[in-house]
């Protein structure tokens, strides 16, 4: 089973990709049954063929995708990738060296398996206040403990908690082209993740989503283990309320998508009045956690107000 990593970076930090791409070079699976796709996304500044050729692995690539954001990054990536199987890796990823070795072993034993991931643990730039441990799912850190969880997948299949993140996300090929023919028909779809500055946060879901509707199992193993090289500026309480916002407007509307949206559509003139509210039912002032889960709840409303527009538009 060849596999195909698919690195999708706008900008990256110099260190941290070269952290990411060492991490790909020390992989136990043997060179000749995997590549590297870096896919360049409307990068500015973009490390030159000598920087590449001193760190990332022998079997690399690169593509470019002038459309600036990840998702279509990742159907850049999907489109170019010869793998059976794809792993989704960001430009501060270090995964642990027998990664691919283990995912290839995971999907020979589980024929059904659509989508897996693992643990995902941190290194901080910087020790992290006490407060932000709250937070650690908003930067896609988890550990779900020992034991491995599997979904089945079905047209009604419900999302489950353990369901895999973007980073270290690894995907069959046939699931991923579906996902990707399926996004590439539905403009809604390929702007639910982030481009540039924009936090939106749904593309990971979304894939997941779709190979889970469409039959595939997925699962958590606790042997994909990688690790997020976090920068101290992902601590700030500014960034992180951002990020909550922008991944839950597009929470509510990958539900609505996937049919399982708990929430009911909102006018959209009524979300200043509805963020005040909720300004003081969390007691936003307080502290940054505060702050930050009201800035989530406000992310939320609107969600529900797209949903009142698509509503509209349908």
């Amino acid at each position: 089973m060849d596999v195909s990593v698919i690195i999708s970076t706008h900008n990256p930090n110099p260190e941290r990709f070269r952290r990411t791409l060492l991490g790909l070079r020390a992989q136990t699976l043997p060179g000749g049954s995997w590549e590297t796709v870096i896919v360049d996304n409307a990068s500015a500044q973009f490390p030159d063929a000598a920087f590449l050729d001193g760190c990332a692995p022998t079997r690399h690539r690169v593509v470019t995708e002038p459309a600036l954001g990840l998702t279509a990054a990742r159907l850049c990536g999907i489109r170019a990738a010869l793998g059976d199987l794809l792993v989704f890796v960001d430009d501060d990823n270090v995964l642990a060296p027998d990664y691919l070795a283990v995912a290839v072993r995971l999907f020979e034993e589980h024929p059904g398996l659509g989508a897996a991931g693992g643990p995902i643990v941190a290194e901080w730039e910087i020790p992290p206040p006490g407060w932000v441990l709250e937070f650690q799912g908003l930067l896609s850190l988890r550990d779900l403990g020992p034991a491995p969880r599997v979904c089945e997948g079905g047209a009604a299949a419900p999302w489950p908690d353990f369901a895999p993140v973007g980073a270290g996300l690894v995907v069959r090929r046939t699931d991923a082209l579906g996902y990707a023919e399926a996004v590439a028909r539905d403009p809604l779809r390929r702007a639910l993740d982030r481009a540039g500055h924009d936090l939106n946060s749904g593309g990971d879901n979304d894939l997941v989503f779709t190979v889970l509707q469409g039959g595939g199992n997925v699962a958590y193993f606790p042997t994909l283990r990688l690790t997020h090289l976090i920068p101290a500026a992902r601590l700030e309480p500014g960034y992180l309320a951002r990020l909550n916002a922008g991944i839950m407007h597009t929470w509510v509307v990958v539900l609505h998508i996937h049919g399982q949206c708990p929430w009911r559509a909102v006018q959209p003139w009524t979300v200043p009045f509805r963020c005040g509210r909720s300004w003081w039912r969390t007691r936003a002032w307080r502290s940054p956690p505060h702050r930050i889960r009201w800035r989530g709840r406000c992310g939320q409303f609107r969600g529900q107000a797209m949903l009142h527009r698509l509503k509209h538009v349908i």
